[in-house]
């Protein structure tokens, strides 16, 4: 049986299209990944990329829930060192009281941005130190026992919203398994320690109220063609873009020129984040997939779509799920 499918969506502002396009292709993907059975749909906390929509990530969910009726919605993740635990408890307690039973709250301790923009977000270098002690405040305002003496999330008392700890090193894993919570590794851009991560986490990991046993979700990329060389092309379109977000800070690159940084040794890292890729046939991409689910030893896989337009990711998202044998869509 194969595993189920999720997203993760980060909201690409495509060329020549504006943010508010992005938020309408958000809601079109989800409202498909609904349609065809996807398990779930996440958006991601970054800062000061002008490529990705989802900085104010609980406000994202909240409209693309109002726009949906049954899939799950939650952050992949939020970077919970970046906010205070009670704000956080309350915006997501908002969201389960608006939306019962279909949020998630995936949380990360990195900044989701770079060194100037974290110092805008008034966060210090010492905020990732107390990820712990914040994951066990949020998690008591929203079961109703706060850590905090006469100080409760209101919304958010009482809601459970489920956590998921996020990561891509061994603290993560680490952490999951003490605390007893599913655990998701950023495979899709930081592969380096995915299977020692989650060995650790499968060993160590210990029963919680919320989870009994070990939960792996794992990160993966994917491109969906009909015609295995249009996605190859749109998988080189996708990576010379990364290299225009990731080092050129607003400088334009030619292909030559990006196709030069990713062949450097310079560009070496930049190709590392690609490592596991779907990219071709539905046939070649599913094959992939059931091939890195074990790898992964992965209980679900959350898929990044990386074509380079809307239109594109909503063929893959079709073309996976025709693949994966879900859900077929009522004719209208």
């Amino acid at each position: 049986m194969p595993v189920p499918l999720s997203l993760l969506d980060l909201a690409t502002v495509d060329r020549g299209a504006t943010v508010g396009d992005s938020l309408r292709a958000s809601v079109e993907l989800a409202q498909r990944a609904e349609a065809r059975g996807f398990e779930r749909v996440w958006y991601a906390e970054h800062h000061n990329i002008g490529s990705i929509a989802s900085s104010a990530t609980s406000v994202v969910i909240a409209h693309v829930a109002a726009n949906t009726t049954s899939i799950r919605l939650g952050s992949g993740g939020i970077m919970l060192p970046n906010h205070s635990p009670l704000v956080i408890a309350e915006q997501f307690g908002t969201l389960a009281s608006l939306h019962p039973g279909r949020i998630d709250l995936g949380l990360g301790r990195a900044p989701g941005t770079d060194q100037n923009t974290m110092l805008a977000l008034r966060r210090n270098h010492a905020s990732a130190e107390r990820f712990p002690q914040d994951v066990l405040e949020l998690q008591g305002y929203l079961a109703g026992e706060s850590k905090v003496p006469d100080v409760e999330a209101i919304p958010g008392r009482g809601t459970n919203v489920p956590l998921y700890i996020l990561g891509s090193s061994l603290f993560g894993a680490q952490l999951a398994a003490a605390l007893g919570l599913p655990y998701g590794f950023a495979s899709h851009f930081a592969p380096g320690a995915l299977r020692e991560a989650v060995a650790i986490y499968r060993e160590k990991f210990r029963p919680s109220a919320q989870l009994d046993q070990p939960y792996v979700i794992a990160g993966v990329n994917a491109i969906v063609a009909e015609d295995a060389e249009v996605a190859r092309d749109e998988a080189r379109t996708t990576a010379r873009r990364r290299v225009a977000i990731l080092l050129g800070r607003g400088r334009k690159y030619t292909d030559d020129e990006a196709d030069s940084i990713l062949a450097s040794p310079q560009g070496a890292q930049l190709r590392a984040m690609a490592t596991y890729s779907a990219v071709g046939t539905p046939a070649e991409v599913k094959a992939y997939l059931e091939d890195f689910a074990r790898h992964a030893v992965a209980d679900e896989l959350i898929v990044a779509l990386q074509s380079p337009t809307a239109a594109g990711r909503l063929r893959s998202l079709d073309l996976l799920a025709d693949a994966w044998g879900l859900a077929t869509p009522a004719r209208t």
